[in-house]
């Protein structure tokens, strides 16, 4: 099975997915994870997208339980692909999971991580991300967060403003957040921002921690 480019809610034919910016940004994500992960448990990947992440951190992270999941068809038989071909036995088959439903088919989760959705999501989807935490997530456990995000009384790299222009061109209701209004959100469920982490390509990995 061969990969081509892919986007989020693009469909087409092939099994396999490749979305180019998980080669560039995997290392340095998972360089940060290796710190703000628990030692063991499950961690529920919310819109695992391809399915290239996750493979790559089961193996960086052998034990650690990783369960996959997407909304989109396409996205979970990426993963699948990418699952069988990865052979690891900390994978669990992919879930359909709507980060923005009120029930999700998880019943419960040391940690929760979430790339790059926010932004490509109307914002119905956040609201549901951090409910379903709250949900799943014992005391202290982390929900980790990466993608961009705009932050009061810090310039905006141009590059983010090109991409929310171009995100709010494809979707209204898609578009770069703020940190204050997503950690506003986090505190309403009962998570507090626990460390924010500059990242290439002017992204940012954010830790919310359930209290």
């Amino acid at each position: 099975m061969t990969a081509r480019p892919w986007t989020p809610g693009e469909g087409g034919s092939a099994d396999k997915r490749h979305a180019p910016a998980t080669v560039r940004n995997r290392d340095a994500i998972t360089a940060v994870l290796a710190d703000w992960l628990p030692s063991s448990g499950i961690v529920l990947e919310v819109a695992s997208g391809s399915g290239e992440h996750v493979v790559h951190f089961a193996a960086a992270f052998p034990g650690l339980d990783w369960q996959p999941s997407d909304p989109d068809p396409a996205g979970l038989t990426s993963i699948a692909a990418y699952r069988a071909e990865a052979g690891l036995a900390n994978i669990a088959p992919p879930l359909a999971v709507d980060a923005a439903a009120r029930d999700w088919p998880v019943d419960q989760a040391a940690a929760i991580l979430c790339i790059n959705m926010i932004h490509i999501s109307p914002w119905e989807a956040a609201l549901g991300l951090f409910a379903g935490a709250a949900r799943l997530l014992p005391t202290g456990a982390p929900l980790i967060l990466y993608g961009p995000y705009f932050r009061k009384d810090y310039e905006a790299a141009p590059s983010n403003l090109a991409f929310d222009e171009s995100l709010c061109a494809r979707n209204a209701e898609w578009g770069i957040r703020g940190l204050e209004d997503v950690t506003e959100l986090a505190e309403a469920q009962g998570f507090a921002l626990a460390a924010v982490q500059d990242m290439p390509t002017n992204n940012l990995m954010l830790l919310y921690r359930r209290v």
